[in-house]
């Protein structure tokens, strides 16, 4: 029976490994964190119909009790090379593991809005990530910085993506619908609370987003204000005062709401860069680089080494699950090569 390793217990590596099982192939998963699907875990609700994210995340837990999958959580691999006829995997504590095939699916991680010292997150209480508000949106706990209902709400878009200074030019993909949906999430939860959204400008780019968008002006009455915020700084009462521009009217702005969310963007995980160079495979901006994007996106190029998910660019839940099928039947495709 052959045997496929792969790096990462997201919804690519756990949908993969499903697939691989059910045709018969003896899987490892590895897993450097103690739990599988922290990412998906971290979030409330999913765009663009508002499924529970924990739905999602009960379903691709119940596929790791698949026959013929095994899972070493805890388990941080650290560097993957060919050796004579298999691939060797070696983790940080030095221990090695061997396959007939490895699939990359170690995933991303949100850019750490602190490199943008000028909003002032980590500074004022009253700034806060994208991530951090749905942790706010999940436990139904949306409080300004003294524990108070907020009565104002700002959004800010493209930090971290798109910005020549954080080394990113990239769009992240998921920010601006991400907005929308938590927009109107934090208006579902407080009616009386007064939403904005500050954007560059507004990517809709899939099914159903741009219904999201009008929903939320229309029934929500959430604005949304082309433009940048300069700076950010806390006042006495620990709210957050705001320097912007409205670049579609010309004029400067100024503002003061009760928190401002920063919606962060994507990056390549560590453990994306780390693999990425350990097998040669490392593209732009660390994610992970494939042999065509149109025909042969989960192959490398080295045979028996595949990737799939949000190592290779930003993705949503349902591209990186499709994206771990497509995987799965190229990897099938090339164990069938083998003697």
């Amino acid at each position: 029976m052959k045997k496929i390793a792969i790096i990462g217990a997201g919804p690519a590596g756990i949908e993969a490994a499903s697939v691989l099982a059910k045709y018969g192939a003896q899987v490892v998963l590895f897993e450097k964190s103690e739990t599988p699907l922290k990412n998906l875990q971290d979030k409330a609700f999913l765009f663009p119909n508002f499924q529970s994210a924990q739905e999602i995340a009960d379903d691709l837990n119940s596929k790791l009790l698949t026959d013929g999958i095994t899972t070493a959580f805890g388990v941080d691999i650290s560097d993957v090379k060919w050796h004579r006829t298999e691939w060797k995997l070696t983790d940080s504590k030095g221990q090695t593991y061997v396959s007939d095939a490895v699939l990359l699916t170690t995933g991303y991680q949100v850019f750490d809005a602190r490199r943008k010292e000028e909003l002032g997150y980590g500074i004022y209480k009253g700034v806060i990530t994208s991530l951090d508000m749905e942790q706010m949106i999940k436990h139904e706990k949306i409080l300004n910085a003294n524990g108070d209902v907020p009565k104002r709400v700002t959004f800010l878009q493209c930090v971290g993506s798109r910005d020549e200074k954080s080394g990113n030019n990239y769009c992240s993909k998921l920010c601006c619908v991400t907005a929308v949906k938590q927009a109107v999430e934090v208006k579902k939860q407080l009616p009386k609370c007064e939403v904005s959204v500050f954007y560059m400008d507004l990517r809709m780019w899939g099914q159903g987003f741009e219904e999201m968008y009008r929903t939320a002006q229309e029934k929500y009455d959430v604005s949304f204000v082309r433009g940048r915020i300069s700076e950010a700084a806390a006042t006495f009462d620990s709210r957050i005062q705001l320097k912007s521009e409205d670049t579609l009217m010309g004029v400067p702005l100024k503002m003061t709401t009760d928190l401002l969310v920063l919606m962060v963007g994507m990056e390549a995980s560590p453990g994306t860069n780390t693999l990425g160079k350990s097998c040669g495979i490392s593209g732009e901006y660390g994610f992970i680089r494939t042999i065509s994007p149109h025909l042969y996106d989960n192959e490398t190029g080295k045979p028996g080494l595949f990737v799939a998910g949000s190592c290779k660019r930003p993705m949503t839940v349902w591209d990186t699950i499709n994206d771990a099928r497509s995987a799965a039947f190229a990897i099938i495709d090339y164990l069938n090569t083998l003697p």
